[in-house]
């Protein structure tokens, strides 16, 4: 199932694209796409939701797309997991992927403006899979892990290459400005 989130900023309303690519409207399942909707099985339920129904209005396909979720508590990113980006990023390979933070007032739509900072001399992207996890986990074995992701999508990792490689360690303040996170055009669930 696709998940997507419709309308003018701030405004967005939950809706599914459908294989035919009909944008249809589920605001009357009552439900965002949120952390309560994923930690609640909540793809599963709009699913057997989506059975009874024979009438939901569509978007128009001219609509904005917003961020396909809402507002995340956490954005967890993995840096220099590819040694080639680390090559081309002019850096050495670390032991580890590096994990940094970007605030959720990163997160913006698919196709939404990036909003450039004053001062900013090095501006760059990457498209990055967005893994979505489901529920609350601690501790989950690595066998297990997949069973506690809800699905996948696309974001636009926007960084400031100055501030976050040549000012001083801190990977956050290249990475986080708003809109610095592009998200969709859909969540893609598990199955």
């Amino acid at each position: 199932m696709k998940l997507i989130r419709v309308g003018n900023i701030g405004e967005e309303k939950p809706g599914i694209l459908r294989e035919d690519g009909t944008r249809t409207d589920v605001s009357a399942f009552g439900e965002d796409f949120d952390e309560n909707f994923f930690g609640t099985d909540g793809p599963t339920r709009l699913n057997a939701w989506l059975k009874d129904q024979s009438d939901l209005p569509s978007f128009n396909n001219s609509a904005r797309l917003g961020p396909p979720l809402t507002r995340p508590s956490k954005l967890i990113c993995i840096g220099l997991n590819y040694k080639a980006h680390a090559e081309e990023s002019g850096v050495e390979l670390p032991p580890e992927p590096v994990i940094f933070f970007k605030a959720t007032s990163a997160i913006a739509g698919p196709n939404d403006n990036v909003v450039i900072p004053r001062n900013s001399e090095k501006t760059d992207w990457e498209v990055e899979l967005g893994v979505v996890i489901g529920a609350h986990t601690k501790y989950v074995s690595e066998e297990d892990a997949l069973d506690y992701v809800a699905g996948y999508c696309i974001v636009n990792d926007v960084s400031e290459r100055q501030w976050q490689l040549e000012q001083g360690g801190q990977w956050i303040k290249g990475k986080s400005g708003d809109t610095y996170g592009p998200i969709g055009p859909w969540f893609v669930t598990r199955d």
